[in-house]
């Protein structure tokens, strides 16, 4: 009897070391979760609440949830994942919180801890760590994927060009997609230099998963606006992902591992800038690279940290730099079209991406970009209320992603635009999706992309 115990009690002293170990990850967000007064005003922010209006939705509970989350994970630790991962990681929370607590990282923690004490899901472990955390592997198998889509996925007849499943399945159902570019970005020249006599500033490029792959567009017209302002552009080869969806979803290992790696491979050579056009590459390098390596995945990495922070210092949204570096309007000053007309103005709305303006602060310079080529720009009622895409959010929760995107798209049709900018290539996915079921020939694209058009359209070169 003795002997058909040993391994019952082997489970319990294993389950009882994982729960200290729980314990001292949760004891490490004390502090956090302590400024947090309960006072309700994330509950008037939250875009998932505004749908739903339930208290576990809003961080405010989710908060009170991380902090009884040991008691929660004896009884119910499956519960608790599903319940974390309702968050679209916006940070409207944070960015109107009175008491300032950082609400996204403490759920980014909470996630990490409970994929160490459950695993992650099959799928998720397959992608992120034998996919995602190879660059060069993931860019060869996204490229030889692409030609393969169109027995996938079937063209619609609308303005946005997305595509539907040809197959009716749960996880894309009703689903307009952006399809993978049939070349990406792919980085063609690993530097160009159109400095005059070696004067000008030297920026390098981090490109970003879903630019490379399905809005190359986007890189070619960031590399053609910094060649006009005779920019020295630095592009590594072989990018990866900046690691975002694998911490998003508790996966810090990956994350680690694609920091290091990028952290490396953008510290070969001096630059005055690194330059992204995706608002969520931009935060997540300047905010969770730095606080990543602040925690303890970072003990004994002291050179990893100084080069992460002064790579995170150096971080600008293109937009950010056109409008703070360069004179936007002189290209335009005085000259005709092609044609030997004025340049046609449009109406163009402009979309906040969370990632850009709450968590940056950034949210003039895509105007100034917008406004300095001449067009009629005009704001919807909530430029800065959140899409609904969130990354995975949008994969694990797409009936809630659709239902807060249908508003912004509303919200777009009501200024009467025929194109809405944005900073963020995963708001141009959603965006296009919820347009696109609206049936709204409305285009969308990013404030670079209008800027180089533009550009085009009065013959500047180079």
């Amino acid at each position: 009897m003795e002997e058909a115990e040993k391994p019952k009690r082997l489970m319990k002293l294993i389950k009882l070391n994982k729960m200290g170990k729980l314990a001292r990850d949760v004891k490490s967000l004390e502090e956090q979760l302590s400024l947090c007064t309960r006072c309700g005003m994330c509950q008037s922010n939250c875009p998932l609440y505004a749908e739903t209006c339930r208290e576990s939705d809003v961080s405010r509970g989710k908060l009170a949830l991380i902090t009884g989350l040991i008691d929660q994970m004896f009884d119910d630790a499956n519960g608790v994942r599903e319940r974390l991962g309702r968050c679209l990681l916006c940070g409207s929370c944070a960015h109107k919180c009175p008491s300032s607590v950082d609400t996204v990282g403490i759920i980014l923690k909470a996630r990490s801890i409970i994929a160490r004490y459950l695993g992650l899901p099959v799928a998720k472990k397959l992608i992120f760590k034998n996919l995602l955390s190879n660059p060069k592997l993931f860019n060869r198998l996204m490229e030889a994927a692409a030609p393969f889509q169109k027995f996938a996925l079937r063209k619609e007849d609308n303005f946005q060009k997305t595509s539907c499943a040809r197959l009716v399945s749960p996880l894309l159902r009703h689903r307009h997609m952006v399809p993978l570019a049939k070349i990406p970005f792919g980085n063609p020249m690993q530097e160009m230099d159109f400095r005059e006599k070696g004067r000008g500033i030297t920026v390098a490029f981090f490109v970003g998963c879903l630019v490379d792959k399905a809005f190359p567009h986007i890189a070619h017209s960031l590399v053609e606006v910094l060649a006009h302002f005779k920019a020295r552009i630095l592009i590594p080869k072989d990018q990866g992902c900046c690691g975002i969806p694998a911490l998003a979803s508790g996966d810090t290992k990956t994350f680690e591992k694609l920091l290091a790696f990028h952290v490396d491979l953008f510290s070969t050579q001096p630059i005055d800038y690194l330059v992204t056009a995706c608002a969520t590459c931009s935060s997540t390098i300047i905010k969770q690279w730095p606080a990543m390596l602040k925690g303890e995945g970072g003990k004994g990495h002291g050179e990893l940290m100084e080069k992460a922070a002064v790579l995170a210092e150096k971080t600008v949204d293109i937009s950010w730099l056109l409008a703070k570096r360069f004179d936007l309007s002189s290209p335009f000053k005085g000259t005709p079209g092609k044609s030997g007309g004025s340049v046609p103005k449009e109406i163009i709305t402009c979309h906040d991406p969370c990632h850009l303006r709450k968590s940056l602060g950034v949210f003039d310079q895509p105007r100034q970009v917008i406004q300095a080529c001449g067009h009629d720009l005009r704001e919807m009622s909530f430029p800065d209320q959140c899409c609904g895409m969130g990354g995975s959010f949008n994969l694990d929760h797409y009936d809630l992603s659709s239902r807060i995107g249908r508003e912004k798209a509303l919200d777009i049709m009501s200024t009467g635009c025929s194109t809405v900018a944005t900073s963020c290539p995963a708001c141009m996915m959603q965006i296009s999706d919820m347009l696109a079921q609206q049936g709204a020939r409305i285009r969308v694209k990013h404030p670079v992309q209008i800027y180089a058009e533009q550009l085009k359209a009065v013959g500047v070169r180079p």
